[in-house]
Formats: C-alpha cells, structure tokens, sequence
C-alpha cells in the first residue's frame, strides 16, 4: 500500500476497460481492468483495488450510467406533466430531419410515452399570469400518475422558465402525495426558453435520475465500506460535482467519460507546450474526439444525445461507434461495415477468448502485428490470441471474397475514414483547420491509428502521453469543482437598460458563492442577430465589447458577419470554478536502450520488420524514428514511416512528420 495521506484518485469506466489512475505526491500511478456492465461499481472498486492504493484524500468518477440508459433507453418510467394543449411538443420536435433523403428513417421514440404525458390547466405568458393554475386538474393528474405507478415526473409548463411558480405548485402537489416518485422541474434543469429543448431536457433529467441516483448511491455505500471519500462525479461540462448534486442534475452528467479524456488531454498538451489540440480518444466502444482551443475545452448547449437534445454545458465531444471493439461484418449489398455494434467487454472481441466469435478492429490490429500475440490486457485478465483473431476475420472475409489481411486493412481502414469524418465534425465545421492543431492520441487503441489520421487531415504533430491509455482517469484525478448557471434574458443590446446585464450576472454569482467556496467566476451570454434561430456563446468579462466579441465569432464559425445587424442577448451564463491542486508532469532521463524486440508488423503496404521500443524504458529525450513500435503500459502506438518522435520532459511522446 501507497501510505501517502493525499493521494487524488480517478476511476473511469469505460464500455471495456475501467482505468485508475493515483496521484501519490508527483508520481502518477495507473491500473486497467475489465469493465463490469452489469454494476459498473464493481469495476470500480477492483481497478481500486488495483492500484494498490490508501491515504485517499479525493476520488473522482467519471461513468456511464447516464450515457448507456439513454443509448439503450433503460431508465425509469416517466411521466410528463405540462400546459393543457402541449403534450406533444417531445414527439412534435423540430422540423429538421436526421437523414435528409431516408424518407424510411425516423426520429427515436420519445422518451416518454404519449398515455404518460399528462396536462394541467394553467398558462403564463411573457409577462406573467395569463390564466391561473386549476387545482382539481392537478389532484387528476397526480391520481393518474399514482395509478400509472410511475418512477419519475418532468413538469415543464409554458414560461416557467420565466415565472416558475406554477411549475413549482405542480412539482410540491406530486411530491406531497407521492414521496417516492423523483420530479424534475424545468425551471430548476433548464431556465431556457424554447419549449422542445427545455421538454426534451427535463424529460432526459427525470428519465436518468432514478437510475443514476441509485447507482451513485451503491457506489457510495461500496467505497465508504473500503474508507474511501466519498466520489465526486464528473459533469459532461468538464468538472466534477458531488455526489447529491450530480443525482439532483442527472441530465448533466450523460458525458461524464468522455468529458475527463478532454481535460486530461488539455492538461497534458499544455505541460508539452500545445495549447491547440484535437484530441483523439480511441477506447473499446467508440471513439470521442473534440477540440481544444488556447489551452481550454471547447463546450456547446446544443448536444443531441443519443437522439436526445440536452441543452446543458458540455464538452464539445463528437463520438462515433469505431473503438478497438466494433464489430466488423460484411451488409446485404457486400460492403464491409465497422459497428456500431460492440463486442464490448463480455463477450469482448474474438482473440479475447471469451466467448466472442465476430472480428473486431482491435483482431484486425492484432492480425497485421501492432498488438503482439500473447500479450496481456487488463492486469492479466485478458491474453490475446491471433489465431482466433484470425478465424474471425477469415469468416466475414469468406463472404466478401477477401482473405484475412486484406480483411483486416479493410476493416482498419473503414474505422479510419469513421474516424477521420469525425475529426472533420469538430475543426473544419466549427471553423478550425486542423493543420494548426496538434492531434492528441490517447485511449487504449488511439497511439494505433494517430499517425494514419494526422496524414489524412494534414496535421504535423501528435502527442501520446505517458498514461494515454488511462487519460480520462489522469482528467478526472485533475478536474476543478466546477457548477454552470444560466438564466434568461432576452433583448436587444442597444435597447436593454445599463444595468440590466450587470444585475444578471450579479444573481448568478450570488448562486455560485453559495455553491462553491471563493470560486472563480467566468461571465459568457448567448447571443445571436435579431430574427436568427440560433445563438452563439461568448466571453462576457467586458460587457460593452459584447457586441464586437459575438461578431468575431460568427465570422470564425460560419465565415461571415452582418455588424450592421443588431444583436440581441438570449441567456446569461456563469461558470463558477474552483480550483484543485494539480501535479507538475515530468519525466527522467531515460537510462537503458528502449528497444526490448522485433515484431513482424504489416505498415507502409508490407510486412516489415520493426523495433518494439517498452515505453517505461524510454525517459526525456529518447527518440523513435518509424517504422516502430512503442509499447506503453496500457496502451500501444504505431510510429508509422515518414514520422519520427521523442519523449519530452512532461513524459509525452511527440511524434513529428519527417
């Protein structure tokens, strides 16, 4: 056991691993293994358990409770309660179509069912009360949900974003007779106004939360038996809450994963001198990629969850189904395709040898030789065998009329142009062009194809950090308490009062002092041009460059500006922040030869022989030139031809084209 009384944890659970990693003083302790998907929490403490840790004095929790209920629609059985005439504003929607010219291809389902959306008679207006709340209409809705036996209730009533007290004399009626049942009120999830958007989050919020409160509520009683703090819980805006206010917010926590990979990596790239990066996380189910902008994670309210619209600050992921165990398969017009299914971590893919038998992107790199025969993943628990990787893909191959390799390459190939699409989704349609940016390869599976990536979108750097394989983990154990504020207010600049901007952002700091203690304030407000239907997000530090500052930003995301327009202000924001202690990164000389074997690996179009270099043998300055191997604890990365890299002194491996 460590002994050291302040050691930070971060445990990330993944769709196949689950990763720790342990700040004990400066040093950076790290473990991997299999993810339980029947309770998460088990996975949870076995990586603790792990990592061979105690003196913990801060746990950090990144899942995916939230992600997955949505994705396979496994939450709690919802009602929704709102404004007599409006019940079908979730399945009404907005008019845009997901697939333009599938005419065959829907929406999913709403969340909650038309016979459970439920409506009371009451309306307020812009201004206020148009007609007053019907109290025998609200004793009938509250029969029918006890008789519908429901688990969750989102009331969202017209306006209530603006004059809540109807909503809240709805949401104390079911509390009071049905104690049991969670609610979920718009005007405390989302203070927004657009009725879809603030429906279609409520709904999300009180969908999640009874089963993401029961999960986190389990893990706490778990690690509090092994005399553990109790875990903080990383938001999908890029900071960790505790434990009640991230099962009081469930909604916000559907990127909980993900959003850990993208501070980590901001960390780790500003410690290398790389303050614009894409970053690249490449795990078991899917991939998340995202940008990086000075330093900072770039975030957006306009996310669509797994067809659901969450208008809470997050992490500006983009995520995609290729991850190492996306199951490759040959479709009804002979084309190869690469998931969205997963092996995931049971049966996991074929060379695991536990029961899986389809050929997955992490068989095929096991085939053409960037995984070795026989090594272990997952603290020993998985051991890799290229025989079954091979019967898998000779069995789809079979019926594309492909032999193994060429199956394989096929298969990589496919998730690289997967891949490369997403890359593309977050810097040249935000704006960006990616050859500015570095590429930051992390994720089990992402040092593998960084290099095949980097060549398609022109980029000249990549990091891999020492723990790239544990990353998220490494983001959690860093992240700031952080809490978001929103609230509405909707006007021409030119037109508002002096002090009307001032006094609202004045509330919502009186909010994040109560939150947080001394926190660190950022001001930002939506804005957008008079009679557009979307807005923009900008820094609000100076008020009277508001104008100017939402201008500089319409140019760089749509490549054009009108200043002769108006401007008007939708929302204030405020994100309070406060500050955690974080490790200075740094990495000793390395002192032996790095290269431990040859490995017979099919790179530039051929089988070649190449140097296996163990990443713990290298240190500050050892140098790599491709075609090479580097073997990282857990994770692995192909140095291809025309790149040749060194390890620098926060420990990142920087890979540069020749």
């Amino acid at each position: 056991m460590s002994g050291a009384g302040d050691t930070r944890l971060g445990v990330d659970v993944g769709g196949t691993f689950t990763d720790l990693v342990a700040l004990v003083g400066g040093e950076i302790r790290t473990a991997k293994v299999p993810s339980t998907p029947r309770d998460q929490s088990e996975g949870v403490l076995a990586a603790v358990g792990a990592g061979d840790v105690d003196g913990v004095a801060a746990f950090a929790h990144g899942m995916t409770v939230a992600t997955n209920a949505l994705l396979e629609r496994r939450g709690a059985k919802t009602a929704l309660v709102t404004t007599a005439g409006f019940r079908d504003v979730l399945e009404i929607g907005r008019q845009n179509r997901p697939h333009l010219y599938d005419l065959a291809r829907d929406r999913p389902p709403a969340l909650i069912a038309r016979g459970l959306r439920l409506c009371v008679r009451e309306r307020m207006g812009p201004d206020g009360e148009i007609e007053p709340l019907d109290d025998d209409s609200v004793q009938e809705v509250v029969q029918r949900l006890r008789e519908a036996d429901v688990e969750s209730v989102a009331v969202c009533l017209l306006f209530a974003f603006a004059h809540p007290e109807h909503e809240r004399a709805v949401g104390a009626a079911i509390r009071e007779a049905l104690p049991g049942v969670h609610v979920s009120l718009s005007s405390d999830v989302l203070p927004e106004f657009r009725e879809y958007e603030r429906f279609a989050t409520t709904a999300a919020d009180a969908y999640l939360a009874p089963k993401l409160g029961a999960y986190l509520e389990s893990l706490a009683g778990k690690v509090g038996a092994a005399d553990l703090p109790e875990p903080r819980v990383m938001q999908s805006s890029g900071g960790v809450v505790d434990l009640h206010t991230a099962a009081d917010l469930a909604s916000g926590c559907v990127l909980s994963g993900p959003a850990g990979g993208v501070v980590g990596a901001a960390y780790v790239g500003a410690a290398s001198g790389h303050r614009d990066l894409l970053t690249f996380d490449m795990g078991g189910t899917s991939t998340d990629v995202a940008p990086i902008v000075d330093g900072e994670a770039q975030t957006t309210t306009d996310a669509l969850v797994a067809g659901v619209p969450i208008r809470h600050p997050m992490v500006d992921v983009h995520t995609v189904s290729a991850g190492g165990g996306s199951i490759a398969r040959a479709d009804a017009g002979g084309a190869l395709r690469v998931g969205p299914e997963s092996a995931g971590a049971d049966p996991g893919p074929a060379c695991y040898d536990r029961g899986g038998s389809e050929p997955t992107v992490t068989d095929a790199n096991l085939f053409i030789g960037l995984l070795a025969d026989g090594a272990a993943l997952g603290g020993g628990d998985v051991v890799l065998r290229r025989e079954l990787a091979e019967e898998a893909l000779r069995s789809v191959g079979e019926r594309l009329g492909l032999d193994p390799l060429q199956t394989a390459l096929g298969i990589v190939r496919v998730a690289d142009a997967e891949m490369v699409r997403a890359l593309r989704v977050v810097s040249v349609e935000r704006g960006l062009d990616p050859r500015e940016f570095a590429l930051a390869a992390f994720g089990g599976a992402g040092g593998m194809h960084a290099c095949s990536l980097a060549d398609e979108l022109g980029m000249l750097t990549i990091l891999v950090p020492r723990a790239g394989g544990v990353l998220s983990a490494l983001g959690l154990a860093i992240s700031d308490l952080r809490r978001d504020f929103v609230s509405p207010l909707i006007g021409d600049l030119r037109e508002l009062p002096d002090d009307a901007l001032r006094e609202a952002f004045a509330a919502l700091e009186d909010g994040a002092c109560d939150a947080l203690h001394d926190p660190q304030l950022t001001r930002r407000a939506d804005l957008r041009y008079r009679r557009q239907a979307f807005e923009l997000t900008v820094e609000a530090d100076d008020l009277d460059a508001l104008a100017a500052r939402f201008h500089q930003a319409h140019e760089r995301r749509y490549g054009y500006a009108m200043p002769e327009e108006p401007v008007e202000v939708v929302a204030v924001r405020l994100v309070a922040i406060q500050p955690v202690d974080k490790p200075s990164l740094s990495e000793p000389r390395g002192e032996s030869d790095p290269v431990c074997g040859r490995r017979r690996v099919h790179v530039g179009g051929e089988w070649q022989e190449v140097d296996v270099l163990a990443r713990g043998r290298m240190g500050e300055g050892s140098t790599v030139s491709g075609p090479a191997i580097v073997e990282f604890a857990e994770a692995t990365c192909l140095v291809a031809p025309g790149w040749r890299g060194a390890v620098d002194a926060a420990g990142t491996l920087v890979l540069e084209r020749d």
